[in-house]
């Protein structure tokens, strides 16, 4: 049981309700006899500033209170230096006041339980697994990841809504869905999956690389994924035209798309890409424009509080 956890609050992430929500929050965890630290964030890619500093200084337990982007910043502060040696591994926990919260669906048959007294009986009672981590390397750098990447329809979407509609939420997204849908663009993202001989260089709807089952909240884009499997869920829609897309849409949130005759998916261990040029990615909610080069599996390489 993580007696003491190093706390990372996001105060603006579910549209400011995790600001509004995190002190009482947080207050009833301490009730509990768990020891917290916590400290704000005020702009993007100060959790992940704050990880890898409190990593440094030998913290190793960690609570994430917010949204998936909100765990996503903290684990690219402590990776890649918690997959360096059994003394550098890490613990997450989870308070999930954010938008989506989609990585803890796979970990619970209905929405996760975002309330305070949830926490604490998940760390009471000690409920620790082994997570995957997969890893990007693109031509600027590298980014760790625990959810999902996609490229496409949904990556595209989240750069128009994150651009021109963020204050929105989900309001915001659904409009740049109908936005991206009007002006539907099916292109190539040429990769090889698992040292395969040829690029696969066909145009797609949207690819997905995913370690958890959900994304968006409740869509389930890879129904296949387990995050302990020490795999890659790859999920890919073929060229589907709007009406097709609009026809079949529903599916995606309970999984059935990959059923489509258009759709296929595959459990692998690493991806090459050969990309052109920097692409729209969404990474566990992040919106990203990245030259991506590599994917790969780190099996079991993070502790994770479910």
């Amino acid at each position: 049981m993580a007696k003491h956890l190093f706390t990372i609050v996001n105060p603006a992430a579910g549209g400011g309700r995790c600001g509004k929500l995190a002190p009482a929050a947080l207050a009833r965890v301490r009730a509990a006899g768990i020891e917290l630290e916590p400290v704000e964030t005020r702009v993007a890619g100060d959790a992940t500033a704050l990880a890898r500093a409190a990593q440094r200084a030998g913290e190793r337990n960690f609570l994430a209170v917010g949204g998936d982007g909100t765990s996503y910043e903290i684990v690219n502060g402590i990776f890649p230096r918690a997959a360096a040696s059994p003394n550098e591994r890490c613990t997450l926990a989870f308070l999930p006041l954010g938008t989506g919260n989609s990585f803890l669906r796979d970990f619970h048959a209905e929405k996760p339980p975002n309330g305070a007294d949830a926490l604490v009986q998940t760390i009471l009672n000690g409920q620790k697994r082994a997570c995957d981590v997969i890893r990007l390397q693109h031509s600027a750098g590298e980014l760790y990841y625990i959810n999902l990447l996609t490229f496409g329809f949904a990556a595209d979407a989240a750069e128009f809504a994150n651009r021109h509609l963020k204050s929105f939420g989900y309001t915001g997204y659904a409009i740049s869905v109908l936005a991206c849908l009007a002006r539907l663009d099916r292109r190539a993202f040429p990769l090889r999956a698992d040292n395969a001989g040829e690029l696969d260089r066909r145009r797609c709807l949207f690819l997905a690389f995913s370690n958890t089952k959900f994304t968006g909240g409740n869509m389930m884009i890879a129904p296949n994924a387990d995050s302990s499997d020490g795999l890659i869920e790859y999920v890919r829609w073929g060229p589907i035209g709007r009406l097709g897309l609009l026809r079949n849409f529903p599916t995606l949130f309970d999984g059935t798309h990959i059923s489509h005759p258009m759709a296929s998916r595959a459990a692998v261990r690493e991806v090459e890409f050969a990309l052109d040029e920097p692409v729209n990615v969404m990474v566990d909610g992040e919106s990203l424009r990245l030259k991506c080069e590599r994917l790969s599996i780190l099996p079991g390489a993070l502790d994770v509080i479910v």
